[in-house]
């Protein structure tokens, strides 16, 4: 097999972990992962602690990790040739993992694996390309960027409380009707001041 990146002949057979080889390239150290001997690895491990909807990584700065020069750069499948989809990664700096539709293989450029590895995503990967929750990490996303929003507006403190607040009052059988008054006691203050 050739390196789908770089075209370098023949990928060398490495272990990933104790129980997972890959094929890595001597050039650009990009591992393909045989998409059968992923499933069986996957289906291997005590995943059931892991939760898929987890998304607290989203956006998260990674130090010392920049992503390939490779990683914009659009793949064949080293096993079947066919063109390899790619799936996001939403840190900071992103990055994209590719797969093969076909064959289920996953290509992983250099350093990426290590960072999937910490954050815990290695073991769904198939996540990466599902618009389900590529959908869910866009909304996690937005909502990242509108609590950032009220932080700049209102400080820190006084917005780690509102966040605070807004967790109980969500899961508080009545919590609509304390937003109601918060909405009323405001918007009250705000015609005071007008007035």
């Amino acid at each position: 097999m050739d390196c789908p990146k770089c075209k370098t002949p023949n990928l060398n057979q490495v272990k990933l972990n104790q129980k997972l080889t890959a094929y890595q390239c001597a050039k650009c150290s990009g591992n393909w992962l045989n998409g059968d001997a992923y499933k069986i690895w996957q289906s291997s491990q005590l995943i059931d602690h892991i939760n898929q909807n987890n998304l607290t990584w989203i956006d998260q700065e990674i130090e010392d990790f920049t992503p390939s020069q490779f990683d914009n750069k659009a793949a064949f499948c080293p096993e079947c040739r066919q063109y390899l989809s790619r799936g996001k990664v939403s840190i900071n700096p992103p990055f994209y993992v590719e797969k093969c539709l076909q064959c289920k293989g996953i290509w992983c450029d250099g350093g990426e694996w290590e960072i999937l590895n910490k954050l815990n995503l290695h073991y769904q990967l198939d996540n990466l390309f599902s618009s389900e929750w590529q959908s869910l990490i866009r909304e996690k996303q937005h909502q990242n960027q509108e609590k950032q929003a009220l932080i700049n507006k209102i400080g820190k403190d006084l917005a780690t409380k509102i966040f605070g607040l807004g967790d109980i009052l969500e899961n508080h059988p009545n919590g609509d009707f304390a937003v109601a008054y918060l909405m009323r006691k405001v918007g009250q203050s705000e015609k005071i001041k007008n007035y």
